[in-house]
């Protein structure tokens, strides 16, 4: 069950662990902040009459109610935008500056830029606040001693946003930008496009993932993609795990034994992938081990929605390995698809970039997580997206010169 809210949540979906569409929704809700009710119709089977009785007999999930008696049979992530009320279409077609990702990033240029008078529109996939929103917690974040939750720092920031009159859409992806002088057009995945004299590009990174079942449940609750983030909630603990075997997983895991009393790390090839120094640090530290040959199954959880096992194929026979938490680091991909290579890239994919955050096309920046070379650290993001705004406000003033 996903609540953020302290009151029973009045949406419930019914569905099933094993349905795809049942996951998306679920992600969906999710991670526009939206406190659902999960009933899987696996454990609660009497639950299928409810779902029969709105569906002409049938067992359609994800079957979706809602506070005003309404529901949805397999909606697809527009609907479920739409019924949520979310800002999908924009005021205007023309804006000074469009900001493509809704993260710290992107919307701390958008409140510099908004602050000197500039028209801002800031487009998201998914929810703003980005992955700093479904982030369990922040102890690392100035200005917050005691740590602020992610969806409490999300909020605060988009709420700064809109003090100075920043637009926002939700739930609306870029299909591309292209050059059209003098300005630049943003095609909407809603089929409309937007206009800007400068546009930052701001739609950060997404670490994979195992898909192993039970794992989209259990981020936040014991599975993490930040050791540096994470990692002092695990003092003390008897164990905790790190999935992938590369220089990220050996750096971390060599990091996390300052606060667990063991580590160990699953490497699904036959080896270790990260750099002999490293391997040499881990395989003789006295609280570390290593399984190699093991894949991932199933992450299970403790009656709190924590997690508290995770299921394995070691060298082809299952094994339980309790464990308090799992950091994951098989990888991580830009979120760049979009771009379908309209801008330069990086040999991982990240967009390359000049000292001031310019692309390859005129007027078109990137900052953020997604920027060859960025920390992928909260704080650092939002100083990306304080500096960029600076080399957006020069740029924009240069235009103006120009007439």
């Amino acid at each position: 069950m996903a609540n953020h809210d302290t009151s029973e949540p009045q949406i419930v979906v019914y569905g099933a662990s094993w349905c795809p569409d049942c996951r998306r929704a679920k992600q969906f809700l999710s991670s526009h902040r939206v406190a659902y009710r999960w009933i899987d119709l696996e454990e609660y089977p009497e639950a299928a009459s409810e779902v029969e009785s709105r569906n002409d007999g049938k067992r359609i999930i994800p079957t979706i109610l809602f506070p005003d008696g309404s529901f949805l049979t397999e909606p697809s992530n527009d609907e479920l935008a739409d019924k949520i009320g979310l800002v999908r279409s924009a005021t205007s077609s023309h804006y000074d500056l469009i900001v493509v990702g809704g993260g710290p990033t992107g919307l701390t240029t958008s409140i510099y830029a908004a602050r000197e008078n500039a028209t801002v529109l800031v487009i998201e996939k998914s929810a703003p606040g980005g992955q700093a929103g479904v982030t369990e917690r922040f102890d690392n974040y100035p200005g917050f001693p005691d740590g602020v939750a992610g969806a409490e720092l999300a909020e605060r920031i988009i709420r700064q946003a809109e003090r100075y009159g920043v637009e926002i859409l939700q739930a609306v992806g870029v299909t591309a930008l292209v050059r059209e002088e003098p300005l630049i057009r943003v095609d909407l995945s809603t089929g409309s496009s937007v206009y800007a004299r400068a546009v930052l590009v701001a739609t950060g990174s997404t670490y994979r993932r195992t898909d192993a079942e039970g794992e989209a449940d259990l981020i936040g609750a014991g599975i993490h993609f930040c050791a540096t983030c994470d990692g002092p909630f695990y003092k003390g603990s008897k164990n905790v795990t790190i999935v992938g075997g590369g220089n990220s997983g050996l750096e971390e895991g060599l990091f996390l034994t300052q606060f667990a009393d063991h580590v160990t790390v699953l490497q699904a090839l036959p080896t270790l992938t990260g750099s002999k120094l490293l391997q040499d640090k881990v395989l003789n530290h006295p609280k570390m081990s290593v399984l190699c040959n093991t894949k991932v199954k199933e992450f299970k959880a403790n009656e709190s929605g924590k997690l508290a096992s995770i299921t394995l194929d070691h060298e082809g026979k299952e094994v339980m390995h309790e464990t308090a938490g799992a950091f994951i680091f098989i990888g991580l991909d830009p979120n760049t698809a979009f771009l379908d290579g309209a801008l330069d890239v990086d040999e991982r994919g990240f967009i390359a970039t000049d000292q001031m955050f310019q692309t390859n096309i005129e007027g078109v920046f990137a900052a953020g997580d997604v920027r060859s070379g960025s920390t992928k650290q909260i704080a650092s993001a939002v100083g990306e997206g304080a500096a960029a705004a600076i080399q957006i406000r020069y740029f924009l003033e240069s235009l103006a010169a120009r007439v």
